[in-house]
């Protein structure tokens, strides 16, 4: 059996490739690979899981693949994205090209999803990637886990230096709340024991240690351990804004990693009933056990992330990665919606702005250039019902590379009215610090303008066709 293992490089992927290279085949995937070397049945090839053609370039002959990846801090020299939009596009890339490459199972790593009608933006993404993985048609098997307790993890790295750095702590209302830890040694089990399974349809797995903890105990027990006194203070009216700043600024871990986990703790999240798998879900290992297993090994504030961050390591290109998600009326294709914005680009521009189309390339220009400031070339070979790709081929405003990457795409989520309108590795010819100040701001607030009109739209279609519905007769 040969095994896709993207995250490859990170603190969970790592330890799973440990376990799992001696029973199977395993193509390790990672943006950047010149330090990896390939052993026995250990082949390591790069791949940028924002390019569809990257993926299904490391897929040929594969059984399983295995998703390890978030992109909770950025992957470009300037990132104009929420974390959850950029997730959306790695899943349904993954997912398209396991699709093309006869893949026959995905294995994802999630988190415990609460049963609460509104979740946290952290919590809402780790669903929408569920689903989006799952909407291919090849089963999915999402394994979630509340806070993995490992020296090199996200979350409970982020617990220990609250613990080891503060003198006692006064603890918010969502100190109370309740989680299922997990070590991240049973992960690994649970996962390799996932790889055997062989189910016909979707399903979610939880896994957690033996007991629930309120985060209260999860700092008392930590303290403990480590054989320190951490008085407590009960101070209920802290609202999450500053408990993301103060442990911030304590744990010494970037925002785009704090504030989605501390947003997620406002729930409870322990394990459902209905996920429940016996010698997967129950855990053997108490918190306090893990707790010693990981202060054993070395806590490095600045160690990757349990599941690979997908982040910049190209720090000297000048490259951006720009995504906005807009809601469409239903009635719309993908295509309606490019059409609709290059012509909304002219008739909000009035003089200011002017596209021109000619078969599938498309210029768009300003009055005082000779020459047009983009040219989009549309791929047809990348396109299709859900997804409408332009490569950015130049322009006054565009560097011109032989190789160049430089993309434009409409994208569908799932099979909703919400489009992605995303650019990727565009190189601007400004200046840096001009261009941060100029163009990269124009452009957010046209994709603004377009998706508050897009809204509107929508908003009037749908009324209409309700309208309808309701008194067919009086159309």
């Amino acid at each position: 059996m040969k095994i896709l293992l993207t995250g490859a490089s990170g603190y969970i992927g790592g330890n799973l490739l440990e376990s799992l290279k001696e029973d199977y085949e395993i193509v390790a995937v990672s943006r950047n690979t010149d330090n990896k070397e390939d052993e026995k049945n250990v082949t390591w090839k790069e791949a940028d899981l924002y390019s569809q053609i990257d993926i299904e370039n490391v897929m040929d002959d594969i059984d399983i693949a295995i998703y390890l990846v978030h992109s909770m801090q950025p992957s470009s020299k300037l990132s104009q994205a929420k974390f959850e939009d950029m997730d959306a596009i790695l899943a349904d890339n993954f997912a398209w090209a396991a699709k093309q490459k006869g893949v026959k199972r995905i294995i994802y790593l999630s988190g415990i999803i609460p049963d609460d009608d509104k979740l946290s933006s952290h919590l809402s993404s780790r669903l929408e990637c569920e689903k989006i993985l799952g909407s291919y048609g090849i089963p999915v098997t999402t394994l979630r886990a509340g806070l993995i307790v490992g020296p090199k993890g996200s979350s409970f790295p982020i617990l220990h230096n609250l613990v080891k750095r503060l003198p006692g702590m006064l603890l918010p209302s969502w100190a109370y709340n309740r989680t299922h830890p997990v070590a991240l040694k049973d992960v690994i089990t649970g996962l390799t024991r996932v790889v055997r399974r062989e189910p016909d349809n979707n399903e979610a797995i939880d896994i957690g240690g033996p007991d629930e903890k309120t985060y209260k105990e999860l700092f008392v027990e930590t303290a403990e351990v480590m054989d320190k006194k951490l008085p407590m203070v009960d101070v209920p009216i802290i609202p999450i804004f500053l408990s993301k700043l103060w442990v911030r600024l304590i744990a010494q871990k970037p925002k785009e990693m704090v504030y989605p986990l501390l947003e997620s703790l406002t729930h409870s999240m322990v394990m459902r009933k209905e996920n429940y798998e016996e010698g997967i879900s129950n855990a053997p290992t108490t918190f306090k056990e893990s707790v010693r297993i990981a202060l054993d090994s070395e806590m490095d504030s600045s160690s990757k992330s349990g599941i690979e961050i997908v982040q910049k390591e190209d720090v000297e290109k000048n490259d951006v990665k720009s995504v906005q998600r807009i809601r469409i009326p239903k009635q719309w294709s993908i295509d309606d919606t490019a059409d609709y914005y290059v012509n909304w680009l002219s008739r909000v521009g009035g003089k200011f702005i002017s596209t021109k189309v000619e078969e599938d390339q498309t210029s768009i220009a300003l009055p005082f250039f000779k020459t047009p400031i983009l040219i989009l070339d549309r791929s047809e070979a990348r396109s299709y019902e859900n997804r409408i790709l332009y490569y950015i081929k130049g322009g006054k405003f565009s560097h011109e590379r032989e190789e160049g990457r430089a993309r434009l795409e409409f994208r569908r989520v799932l099979d909703t009215d919400e489009v992605l309108i995303a650019i990727h590795e565009y190189e601007p010819t400004l200046p840096w610090f001009v261009y941060t100040l100029t163009q990269a701001k124009i452009h957010l607030i046209v994709m603004k303008a377009f998706g508050f009109e897009t809204r509107l739209l929508a908003n009037m279609l749908d009324s209409r066709y309700a309208k309808y519905v309701s008194n067919p007769n009086e159309s």
